[in-house]
């Protein structure tokens, strides 16, 4: 159950103040993506303008839908599900039906971007193969996102988020040196995935506007997951070097870790030399070591870490976090307190660039929204629309955005192109 106290305590959503029109008004794009890497790179297009079109199996619709939180009163609109599909409309049809495919092939004949994650080979069943696709409208920019890419040895494998976080070394090199690696919390290959998927759509978009040609996108999540690596792979290729279980102490700069002041842990990043003197000198008052011939030198540092946590831990610990906070500010040293999701989404830094609103619900009156992290000055994104209900806009797509009348929509629910319920076509 949503705690719609909570939610009504949220700040309502600022309207957009431009004048121009969203950058990616009237890109239509038909959108055949569930879970999470999909729905968030076609949420960034539909965020600044694009109109997406989600394609969805009649009643249940995208299997995220029904992730927990979810409220009995909109039962297919869990939280998880919200996060990823706003600004969309949702079409329900059956595509084990012909009438069903047909509707999509005449979609697909006047969409720009067509993007998919489905299995390897989903598509191909359908009829909706890239070749296919490109024969009905040659400027379609089909994008594919899957696990381990839809050519080679490994196309049919499935792959989540955890499984390519294992795979690509991610996990090993993640936690503590005295036990097994760890995975993130959050879905951060997906996440990553969904943004690379955006660029890539967006960099066909450039091309097709050079020579009026569309082409296959394909991304992978073993792929980005590589990427996301981070500057450790390249060291290991280099050297040899194996990245090893560091913890919250960075095995690059010292000092770096986690802390504790009186009442609450915090981090400290001193990515080199002058931070560091600022830290002992205008932080903890300790001259003597910011300019110490040895300790003043990073790479001596790295040696020396046991001694100068043993320091700051027992400097920190006689303070409050309201002591140190200001302190760490005023010398322009990297830092953060180490907060809960609940207390980061209701913090300052947070209320203070509107990420965190509400948007109206028409079931819920209210439900909270995430802002699109990109900022425009001149084509922001849109005003936010909540994530639709399964099919919620089928019959606008099938008259306004394909000219369907009456007779031709009951027609094809006589056909079963929306499903069909205890044996009658829905």
């Amino acid at each position: 159950m949503f705690d719609q106290q909570r939610i009504n305590a949220l700040p309502i959503q600022r309207p957009n103040a431009s004048a121009a029109a969203p950058v990616l008004q009237g890109l239509k794009v038909v959108d055949f993506t569930h879970f999470v890497a999909g729905p968030l790179a076609t949420m960034t297009l539909a965020d600044f303008g694009a109109d997406v079109i989600k394609i969805e199996a009649p009643v249940r619709g995208d299997d995220f839908r029904h992730y927990p939180t979810v409220d009995p009163e909109i039962p297919a609109q869990g939280g998880p599900f919200l996060w990823t599909n706003r600004n969309k409309k949702s079409l329900a049809l059956d595509l084990k039906s012909e009438a069903g495919i047909q509707v999509v092939r005449e979609l697909i004949a006047q969409a720009d971007v067509l993007v998919e994650n489905f299995s390897s080979g989903v598509m191909e069943r359908f009829g909706l193969d890239p070749e296919t696709c490109a024969r009905i409208n040659p400027k379609l920019i089909y994008c594919s996102v899957s696990a381990y890419g839809r050519e080679g040895p490994y196309a049919d494998r499935l792959g989540f988020d955890p499984i390519v976080q294992a795979e690509s070394g991610f996990i090993s090199m993640n936690g503590y040196a005295d036990r097994q690696g760890v995975r993130t919390g959050a879905a951060i290959m997906d996440t990553a995935t969904a943004m690379t998927a955006t660029n890539a759509i967006l960099l066909a978009l450039i091309a097709r506007a050079r020579d009026g040609v569309g082409q296959r996108v394909e991304v992978a999540l073993l792929d980005t997951a590589i990427l996301m690596t981070g500057f450790g792979a390249m060291q290991h290729l280099t050297t040899g070097y194996e990245p090893q279980r560091n913890g919250n102490v960075s095995p690059d700069t010292c000092p770096s870790g986690v802390f504790m002041a009186q009442d609450k842990p915090f981090y400290i990043n001193c990515g080199n030399d002058k931070i560091y003197q600022r830290l002992f000198e205008q932080v903890l008052d300790r001259s003597d070591l910011a300019h110490d011939p040895v300790l003043s030198q990073r790479v001596n540092r790295l040696r020396e870490r046991e001694l100068l946590f043993k320091i700051m831990d027992e400097a920190f610990s006689a303070q409050p976090w309201s002591h140190w906070a200001p302190k760490l500010r005023a010398a322009n040293v990297p830092h953060g307190q180490v907060k809960t999701l609940s207390e980061a989404l209701t913090s300052d830094e947070v209320r203070s660039r509107d990420l965190v609103t509400r948007i109206p619900h028409p079931v819920k009156g209210w439900i909270p929204n995430i802002a699109s992290p990109i900022r425009m000055s001149r084509t922001p994104a849109v005003a936010s629309q909540a994530a639709p209900a399964v099919g919620a806009q089928s019959e606008e797509v099938l008259r306004e955005v394909l000219g369907y009348d009456e007779e031709r929509i009951a027609a094809l629910r006589e056909a079963g192109a929306f499903g069909v319920l205890d044996g009658v076509s829905a």
